[in-house]
């Protein structure tokens, strides 16, 4: 995770494997299994089942990993106060989001083989804004329209918001359609559909001829992203 820190982080998510093991597991076995998972990405599949779970019980043991000097274990424990409903959890992300000290633990390493404490930042503050989405918390809304322009995490607050559902951000996305990049511009597309955003179909229709392409993954190209988001949202209306 070297170049790009953001959208490999996307992918690891989308492709961490679910919990294995005995079916309904404890509170307690979730935080044995919290406790030693030192990977985020998996990390964070137990927090979510810890989520489910809908365990108040588990906070106070949790305590101290808000305060974890990984950020991203600290953002997953903060993800399971937040969706348990303690406010610290919210607070705690967004703190981790607007940090760019340096007494961290680093884990990025740059192409020199050596330990990066730059992407290991941008690491931590793009899994950050991922983890506001996944608390779908209207709060977050105006944070991470703050951070559209922004190079660390800019990537992910189109998802981001997509997953909070609040329509007060589809304005800023709409005005993100003309970002001079183009992976903005179709992952604006890609939320604004996530939002049901009707309101955006005339800037959509504007796209039809921009042929830019993302220059990440395999993603398509803003006038394919906006045909099929024109589709979409045309179908939604009939209904």
């Amino acid at each position: 995770m070297v170049a790009r820190l953001g959208i490999p982080i996307v992918l690891l998510l989308a492709s961490a494997h679910p919990i294995r093991g005995q079916q309904g597991p404890s509170a307690a076995e979730l935080l044995r299994q919290f406790e030693s998972e030192t990977l985020f990405t998996r990390q964070f599949e137990v927090a979510k089942a810890i989520v489910a779970a809908n365990d108040m019980s588990v906070l106070p043991r949790l305590e101290p990993w808000l305060t974890h000097r990984d950020r991203c274990l600290r953002g997953n424990a903060a993800y399971i106060f937040g969706r348990l409903g303690d406010p610290r959890g919210f607070d705690v992300i967004v703190g981790i989001l607007g940090d760019r000290s340096a007494n961290r633990e680093v884990h990025v390493i740059s192409s020199a083989g050596l330990p990066w404490l730059p992407g290991q930042i941008r690491q931590d503050r793009y899994y950050a804004a991922h983890l506001l989405g996944d608390l779908k918390d209207p709060r977050g809304v105006p944070i991470l329209v703050s951070r559209l322009t922004d190079p660390d995490v800019n990537y992910i607050v189109p998802w981001s918001l997509g997953q909070i559902g609040d329509k007060s951000a589809i304005e800023p996305l709409i005005q993100t359609l003309s970002d001079r990049h183009a992976g903005m511009r179709v992952l604006a597309i890609y939320a604004l559909v996530e939002l049901k955003a009707m309101e955006a179909l005339p800037r959509l229709r504007q796209l039809l001829d921009d042929n830019g392409r993302p220059n990440f993954g395999r993603f398509e190209s803003v006038v394919e992203a906006a045909q099929a988001a024109i589709a979409t949202l045309e179908s939604e209306a009939v209904r």
